[in-house]
């Protein structure tokens, strides 16, 4: 782009938020760009995908911190980090909470391309809320091509709501021909939450990945699990 060429002011809100992810600020130098910055080897990025009021913030706070918040506040990009093992090594889950509308879409673009596993989430409430992840869904097929080796979740949140809009059985069928998985959630409940982080890595073939850390034992614990069990003469 030249010096002198005009850009949109959506491209200018667009390019902010695109720095904001380098340090959690803006930088001075608009020029610098999140694709420059050194990659971390052992990072693990899951990126949550899904229109708005789906609950996607609401799944990623109640496996991260175990917490619910009733209240809808729209989001335009936030990242959280849960250690996690990986190849019986620590590694950091990082997971990506996208923006449910569709004004940032280089946004949408990077979090595909650097993104090594995707849920993509809709309301059973709204059967509009699942016709909005099949332009994702294309996307992602587009930006990574083969989708053979890349763990995707085919997600309904708001389980426990009894107006249903979307039938269970016609999203499995969908997740099938989408070559993904499939789960109903409910991050009001806490249903099928952990699960769903725990198959998603379970998905994943290049490496081994799991919630649980191994952590090393003591001497002592290591004593007393030789002794549990046994009985001593007095």
């Amino acid at each position: 782009m030249e010096d002198n060429e005009l850009i949109s002011d959506n491209d200018l809100v667009e390019e902010r938020f695109l720095d904001c992810r380098i340090n959690g600020q803006v930088p001075k130098d608009r020029s610098v760009r999140l694709r420059v910055m050194p990659e971390q080897s052992n990072d693990y990025r899951v990126v949550v995908f899904g229109a708005g009021g789906v609950g996607k913030s609401s799944l990623v706070l109640r496996f991260v911190r175990g917490t619910f918040r009733e209240s809808y506040i729209p989001t335009i990009e936030d990242t959280y980090r849960q250690v996690i093992s990986c190849n019986k090594q620590v590694c950091t889950l990082q997971i990506t909470d996208t923006t449910g509308s569709h004004q940032f879409p280089a946004m949408q673009r990077l979090s595909i391309s650097k993104g090594h596993a995707f849920i993509l989430v809709y309301s059973i409430t709204s059967r509009q809320s699942l016709e909005e992840l099949k332009p994702i869904y294309d996307e992602i097929i587009e930006i990574k091509h083969d989708l053979e080796h890349i763990p995707v979740m085919l997600v309904g949140n708001k389980c426990d709501e009894i107006n249903r809009e979307v039938p269970t059985s016609e999203c499995a069928e969908l997740a099938k021909r989408w070559n993904c998985a499939f789960l109903e959630t409910s991050a009001k409940t806490n249903h099928n939450v952990k699960e769903l982080f725990q198959e998603l890595l379970q998905l994943e073939k290049r490496r081994t990945m799991s919630l649980q850390l191994e952590t090393k034992k003591t001497k002592s614990q290591k004593r007393k699990e030789k002794l549990k069990g046994k009985c001593n003469l007095m």
